[in-house]
Parts: C-alpha cells; structure tokens; sequence
C-alpha cells in the first residue's frame, strides 16, 4: 500500500508556510521542504525561510541540508524525500510536502528521474562558458534542439538546471526513471493575479530591510559568486550585480520584484499542467479550513 502524502502547493508569497504548519499541527504531521533556495545553508533572507519561533515545534525536513557551495539536483531531492517519507511514516505520523519547485514535485510525483546520468566535466566547462558569453536562453535553444520534452520542463532562465538537463539529453535516452511509490494529494494555493503581485512586492520590500544585501555581501566573502547554484536563486544573483556596480539599489530591488513576479506566473502555469486541487487563498483561514477538509476526506 503507498503512503500517503499531502503536498501543499503554489507559487512564491502565496501562503504555503501557514498552511503546511497549521495542517501538521492538526493531523499530526511533519513537513518536508520542496524549495530549491531553502536547502542551502546561509541563504536565508532571500528563500524567506521560515524560522524556529515561526515553525511552531513542527518538525521540518530539507531545509540546510547543503552548504552553500554545493550542488543538489531534482534526483538529490527525490532521493531524500523518499527516505523522509518512509521515516516520518514509521513514526506514525503525515509527511506534508510543502514548496514551489515545480520539478521537484512532479520528479517526485511522476517518476521522473532528471539525475540519473553521470556529470560531464568537460561539456559542463563548454556549456558554462555558452551561458557566460551568451546567456542562458542560448543553452535553452540548444536544449530545445536536443529533446524539446525535456527543455518544456527546464526553467529557460537557470543556467544551472538548463546544463544538467543538456547533459542528460546528451546522454542518448540513458536517463532512469523512478517509481512512484507515494499515494499523493497535491494542493496548490493561488491568488488573484494583482493581489498575489503586491504580496511578492511586499515580501522583496521586507526582505532588503531585513538584510538581504548584507546577506549576499557575507556570502561573497566566503568565496560565493555567479558560478554557484545557489546564487542563481532570485534575488542573490541580481545582489551581485548591484555589488559589483552593474546595477543600482532601486533597479536591482525593481528587478528582483520583477524577476519574483515571472517566476510566479511559471510556477502556477506549470502547476496547472499538474493534477492539482487550486484553492483560493485570499482569505488564508477560510483556505485551511477548506483544505482541512480536502485533508481528513483524503486520510480516511
């Protein structure tokens, strides 16, 4: 029999924190983190990781597992969500999946397996020096050429995901496929466009007073740079091209904005490609009580 498994959700600042935490709470349950940002140690203004005070003793999984140098890919994540699952049901309790990477979900809900080909040093090295010259829409053009599938299914704009998923194009079909052991009800949480849009303003506003820059600023003397994984993430990267002069304040926090706003408009359209239960979250408790129901319907 396959476990079941709660995943809630949608694109950035829609509220999937309050909704993970509350239903863990209520179904006795513990959360495994499906963000590509928040399994970075350091960054943590900009993933808007969710604190000790604000988890309210509800175990959280995935978050700091990687130092900040590392690289972690969609079969990394599969492969340490699975085990999570078995652990969190032994203990008897629900594993909630709770994030907004889109390949992260459907790699773990699907079957595919984005990670099962060796790394090629030397096509990385000619690919990483593609994206320096000409940006990463060039690699995606390549991709395109190489499986179109794949490259529908390849955020366009990260060099990183758009080299590893060249690489396993390369690789002649070889690429593995996983099994989906897991019984999953996938909720996505969404706004009105213009409501979500002022929220992720907000949130990049609060971030930057927070110290974001700070942030970013400790992480480059530590030896953190463009090259990275984890300074792709929105919000880091464009802090590198404010540090390094490219950018002022006001347009690198109006390009952060934008850059959040893109990528929750492909967040939900890739979610819709999904088989996804939407709920309105405007009115966030009325959403958990909605969802709640969704909930104890699915566990019975």
């Amino acid at each position: 029999m396959k476990n079941k498994v709660v995943f809630i959700l949608g694109p950035t600042a829609v509220g999937k924190s309050f909704v993970g935490i509350n239903l863990a709470k209520r179904f006795d349950g513990e959360i495994i983190s499906a963000d590509s940002v928040q399994i970075f140690k350091g960054l943590d203004v900009g993933s808007a990781k969710v604190t000790k005070a604000e988890m309210q003793e509800v175990v959280h999984h995935g978050i700091d597992i990687c130092e900040s140098d590392e690289e972690f890919s969609v079969f990394d994540f599969v492969q340490f969500t699975r085990k999570k699952i078995e652990e969190i049901v032994a203990r008897g309790k629900l594993p909630i999946v709770v994030g907004g990477t889109g390949l992260y979900i459907k790699a773990l809900t699907q079957g595919y397996n984005f990670g099962g080909v060796d790394k090629d040093k030397a096509l990385r090295q000619q690919l990483e020096k593609v994206a320096e010259e000409k940006g990463p829409l060039a690699l995606f053009e390549m991709l395109k050429q190489e499986d179109a599938l794949l490259a529908e299914k390849t955020d366009r704009f990260n060099a990183v995901r758009l080299i590893r998923a060249i690489e396993i194009a390369r690789s002649c079909g070889q690429k593995q496929t996983c099994e989906v052991d897991i019984n999953p009800l996938l909720i996505a949480l969404n706004k009105p466009r213009q409501m979500l849009y002022e929220d992720i303003n907000k949130r990049v506003e609060i971030m930057l007073k927070d110290g974001l820059v700070d942030e970013v600023k400790a992480l480059q003397k530590r030896g953190l740079g463009k090259g990275h994984q984890s300074m792709h993430a929105i919000g880091y990267k464009e802090i590198l091209d404010f540090l390094d002069g490219e950018l002022t304040l006001q347009q690198t926090v109006e390009l952060v904005k934008q850059h959040s706003r893109n990528y929750a408009k492909r967040q939900l359209t890739f979610l819709r490609g999904m088989d996804c239960v939407f709920v309105d979250a405007q009115d966030k408790r009325k959403a958990l009580c909605e969802i709640e129901k969704m909930v104890g319907e699915f566990l019975k």
